[in-house]
């Protein structure tokens, strides 16, 4: 049996990705150890063969395969010795040399989710070593698969945009959507109603748009040569320059991931 080991388990992220690949049986409870301060962690009441630690030396001991997730200001605090293991890391910034060197391992698997993958919506990208081997390819895809749309990378500096569009991205949808919220209290309707509205709308947008045919371009184009409200909207927005804000920001994200 393939043990994994996950330091910064009971994080967010980990939890994320976790309870879907555990529910759809993809992981097994007994192979599974989780490294915690506590030495347990809420949201994994339904499997409790689960194993937990609070010694990350002990758990890479007992692991086959270790992903990385935590904070990559904290990855200084760990110093262990991960060789012949598959290393998978979730972090933004740390690059895969970085990760070689400091565990002694050729089998790094770098990739990005995003916040969506608790309810199976992640986009995560994912790059590999040269020594990663076809059996840990098929591990790292089908893992991330339980939480999303998973795709490989040819090279590792995609990574560090990917940590913007995707990685980032539900907070930027976020900030379109808290515009929309704020100008519609502005112009007099209750916040609780703007609030349920702009959500839903996010909703339905998101579904029909990963559902339809045209690209995104093209219903922009429809919608404005069809005229009407929607119409003078979208040339509103045109006219402000919509778009260098979301290239600026997409840019700075990006930088910052590769600076670290």
């Amino acid at each position: 049996m393939t043990t994994l080991g996950v330091i910064g388990g009971t994080g967010w992220l980990a939890g994320a990705l976790l309870r879907p690949a555990l529910t759809s049986g993809f992981i097994s409870p007994p192979s599974l150890i989780l490294s915690s301060r506590s030495g347990r962690a809420d949201g994994f009441e339904a499997w409790p063969d689960i194993r937990f630690t609070t010694d990350n030396a002990a758990l890479a001991a007992m692991s086959d395969i270790i992903i990385l997730s935590v904070r990559p200001e904290d990855l200084g605090a760990l110093d262990l010795d991960l060789s012949g293991k598959l290393v998978i890391s979730v972090m933004a910034w740390v690059k895969a040399q970085a990760l070689m060197d400091r565990f002694s391992t050729g089998r790094i698997i770098r990739a990005m989710p995003n916040a969506s993958a608790e309810h199976g919506l992640s986009f995560t990208p994912w790059f590999a070593t040269s020594e990663v081997t076809a059996k840990d390819e098929a591990f790292a895809d089908g893992f991330f698969a339980c939480s999303g749309k998973t795709t490989r990378l040819t090279a590792e500096n995609e990574i560090d945009y990917f940590t913007a569009l995707t990685g980032s991205g539900p907070a930027f949808i976020a900030a379109f959507a808290d515009v929309m919220i704020r100008d519609a209290v502005a112009n007099g309707v209750a916040p609780t109603v703007a609030d349920a509205a702009v959500r839903q709308l996010f909703l339905g947008a998101a579904t029909w748009m990963a559902q339809a045919s045209e690209s995104p371009a093209e219903t922009v184009k429809v919608f404005t040569e069809y005229g009407g409200t929607t119409a003078a909207g979208l040339t509103a927005m045109k006219a402000a320059d919509i778009e260098t804000p979301i290239r600026k920001g997409l840019a700075a994200a990006t930088q910052k991931a590769a600076q670290g």
